[in-house]
């Protein structure tokens, strides 16, 4: 873990933004650590928007099947949910605010195929606070990439997760070389500031 007040010119509300990675009902419903997770969300987006951080939601979006990637709907079937759930799996098991932002998105990528990185350079956003599902997926392809294009990415460790603890763990570890990695106690109470 970094200490926060060594980072804490980066994570001036308006360099900043919060993403709620893929909280959607079909991957809430196979995490090992339910309801820690939904806890540390619901105090983390609050506290973001009570200082005008703004707040944005992805949501998995598969293309039309004929359009879906070979290898991804290879990869998918194996894993514990697939692309052929019903219509309110991929519903988001928290609920935004009017004033959030949702993004569909169909990458474990959130820079590829999205208009992100404009709306970032556009309001000036430099920092990329990160949680949702799946840490080792999503959340840690997401922050590299970040990364990889001049963002400084921030990973809530106790508000990401995973259906693979394993995993989720060894990705954490992975990320605390890269960028830092703070608890949702941390970053909330710094943001309460």
């Amino acid at each position: 873990m970094s200490n926060i007040d060594e980072i804490s010119e980066f994570l001036l509300p308006q360099k900043s933004i919060l993403v709620l990675w893929d909280i959607q009902k079909m991957l809430v419903d196979a995490i090992f650590n339910k309801d820690e997770f939904l806890k540390n969300v619901h105090e983390l987006a609050p506290a973001a928007r009570s200082k005008d951080i703004p707040v944005l939601f992805t949501k998995i979006t598969p293309l039309p099947e004929r359009f879906e990637s070979p290898a991804r709907k290879f990869m998918m079937s194996r894993r514990q949910w697939s692309l052929n759930r019903t219509p309110d799996a991929y519903d988001l098991a928290v609920h935004p605010e009017n004033q959030d932002i949702v993004m569909n998105k169909n990458t474990a990528d959130i820079f590829i195929g999205t208009n992100f990185e404009l709306m970032l350079r556009n309001a000036g956003i430099t920092t990329i606070v990160f949680t949702g599902i799946s840490t080792e997926m999503g959340i840690e392809s997401s922050a590299r990439a970040a990364s990889n294009r001049g963002f400084f990415p921030v990973v809530v460790s106790d508000a990401v997760s995973s259906s693979s603890k394993e995993g989720h763990e060894r990705s954490l570890a992975n990320m605390k070389n890269l960028m830092p990695i703070f608890s949702t106690g941390e970053l909330a109470g710094f943001w309460k500031k």
